[in-house]
């Protein structure tokens, strides 16, 4: 006697699998359906603008006369990497970085830890740190202005009090950049707090109870838990700070107007000075690609970190 066995269900070809295959290309469609006007729109103000800005870089051309311009080939590129006024301003947007980077990550670090530790009104605190990064840089600009002024700002009286001399925080080209940056770190300190608060609180609060059960003190459980549980957020916020640095053009260009002098001219001022008052868009084409080449550097050095620690 044979014994007859029952095939599977998944074995019968072209029957059950029908309609987990119309799934699929269900799904894909609904993917696709999705994703194409995000794609459009990418491709037509970001991708697109980038290509013809690489075209036009070798070309010499004018924002005052139709087309491209004579061909140039590397003339705008040589042009820039050996002219004093773009490093000049490039080191004016690194010393930018630099000014900026470390208070807004270190200080943003140590507001956060003090308002996670707060047991009433947090709320409150969370309210006061972030508030300003969502002012528009022309009020926070005229406000910081008016406390720039000489003799009658606010920090003259605040120094003045203290028997101290004012600096013309603005005019004077040892202090501008100093002034530009101490109000570039009150404005934007919110956005690296709540991404360091978001991580503080991701920590469970038994890795404390369990460390004070075993002796450790504040200090010890700050530099052996809270520093490594958050060294990806730190990571995030440094790379995102410097990569936001680099770009900075608008708080400068309002409170300077990159002077005295150009003294804090930052290159992407120095790309629109070229571009649009000296009219030569080729060349300023040249010198926005040799810039992008350095950000898109820093976003590669902060991808292979994440890398690294995934």
């Amino acid at each position: 006697m044979t014994a007859t066995v029952a095939a599977p269900a998944g074995a019968l070809p072209g029957v059950k699998d029908e309609p987990r295959a119309a799934g699929v290309i269900g799904q894909t469609r609904a993917g696709w359906g999705l994703l194409t006007p995000f794609l459009v729109l990418y491709l037509a103000f970001l991708i697109g603008p980038a290509v013809y800005g690489l075209l036009m870089s070798f070309f010499d051309g004018s924002s005052v006369r139709p087309g491209l311009g004579p061909f140039a080939g590397l003339d705008n590129y040589t042009e820039a990497l050996t002219s004093a006024d773009f490093w000049s301003s490039m080191w004016h947007t690194v010393l930018f970085t630099i000014l900026t980077t470390p208070p807004l990550v270190i200080v943003a670090l140590l507001l956060a830890m003090l308002t996670d530790r707060i047991r009433r009104g947090k709320w409150f605190f969370r309210l006061v740190f972030f508030a300003p990064y969502v002012m528009p840089v022309t009020c926070v600009g005229l406000v910081f202005t008016w406390m720039y002024v000489p003799q009658t700002g606010l920090f003259a009286t605040w120094l003045g009090a203290l028997g101290l001399p004012a600096p013309a925080w603005l005019a004077d080209p040892n202090w501008a950049m100093i002034a530009i940056a101490l109000m570039t770190v009150w404005w934007t300190i919110g956005f690296n707090f709540v991404l360091y608060l978001a991580g503080l609180q991701d920590i469970p609060r038994e890795l404390y109870e369990a460390s004070a059960v075993d002796g450790a003190g504040p200090g010890a459980q700050w530099w052996r838990i809270t520093v490594p549980l958050l060294s990806r957020t730190t990571v995030l916020v440094t790379m995102l700070q410097i990569i936001a640095s680099l770009k900075v053009f608008d708080q400068i260009y309002l409170l300077t107007a990159g002077g005295p002098n150009y003294s804090t001219r930052p290159v992407i001022e120095y790309i629109y000075d070229v571009g649009f008052t000296d009219f030569r868009t080729g060349y300023g084409a040249a010198a926005s690609m040799l810039y992008f080449v350095v950000i898109l550097a820093v976003s590669a050095v902060w991808f292979a970190i994440s890398r690294r620690r995934a």
